[in-house]
């Protein structure tokens, strides 16, 4: 059995196996954390106020558990399992038959191809869980802001601390610990000059810290030699969507386009691609 989960094939398809429980919680933490911020904020408020909080029912990753937000059908263990639920149910509500949206099942998937592939690529040692575990922050904080064009400090500065822990002496998993902490303080600095050169350019934001946060967090998983190839993608590739949707009309200019899924996207192309990116520039990795 040992044999078995631990050779190539079974190392991948446990961290497959883990990768679909953990995109059925990524899924929780996608609808209920900006939702938990909200009230959080909310609640600040009052405080600052002078007024009493509003009463609310407890709510927060756990309690309550999951149901159907059209009929409010509790949902059966039966009913979470990863992807195979969603088939069997046709992607229908059991009680009500209200559609359940196709994006549940694909986070799913998502995570365990993520999961997969980080362990077939580097192992199923430190490398292998380290990658696994930034593509699963990668993939909430994407779908995160595309909702709510927020990026949670609960989930970028655990990702900053944690690339830091990654590529302590002797780990140095992806570069070395001084190379980490620079990264991270110079890509928090780098998105920060550019949003107040912005500002004071045209008087209106142009990003938010949050977006500061992540490529800082970045910076200290690959450290500084990364963030300029980091920086490209990202900008990039976010321009051309957005002028894409621009010429479709399909998005006004006016609208703010979320920039966390395009530094999401190239944090995982320097994740496998690093030596070859950090090459064309003549950095060494």
């Amino acid at each position: 059995m040992d044999q078995l989960l631990f050779s190539p094939t079974g190392s991948v398809a446990v961290a497959a196996l883990l990768g679909l429980l953990f995109g059925s919680f990524l899924n929780v933490v996608i609808h209920r954390l900006p939702r938990m911020l909200e009230a959080e904020w909310r609640a600040q408020a009052a405080e600052t106020a002078g007024t009493a909080p509003p009463e609310a029912a407890p709510y927060n990753l756990v309690v309550p558990g999951s149901s159907c937000p059209h009929c409010g059908h509790r949902i059966r263990a039966i009913e979470n399992i990863p992807v195979l639920s969603w088939l069997l149910l046709r992607g229908r509500c059991a009680s009500c038959r209200a559609p359940i949206p196709v994006r549940y099942p694909l986070v799913e998937l998502l995570a365990a191809i993520a999961a997969a592939f980080a362990v077939w690529r580097f192992g199923p040692g430190m490398a292998g869980v380290a990658a696994a575990v930034l593509s699963l922050f990668l993939i909430a904080l994407t779908f995160i802001d595309l909702d709510t064009q927020l990026l949670p400090d609960d989930l970028t500065l655990p990702l900053l601390w944690l690339g830091l822990l990654v590529n302590l002496p002797g780990t140095g998993t992806f570069t070395d610990l001084p190379s980490a902490v620079v990264g991270a303080v110079a890509g928090y600095l780098a998105l920060w000059s550019v949003y107040w050169l912005f500002r004071l350019a045209t008087g209106r934001e142009g990003m938010g810290y949050g977006d500061f946060k992540l490529l800082a967090a970045l910076g200290a998983w690959f450290g500084w030699q990364s963030l300029p190839a980091i920086i490209l993608l990202a900008s990039v590739v976010g321009a051309a969507v957005g002028v894409g949707l621009i010429v479709l009309r399909s998005h006004g200019r006016a609208t703010p386009i979320p920039f966390g899924p395009y530094l999401a996207g190239a944090g995982l192309l320097a994740l496998y691609l690093r030596e070859p990116l950090l090459a064309i520039y003549g950095i060494a990795a």
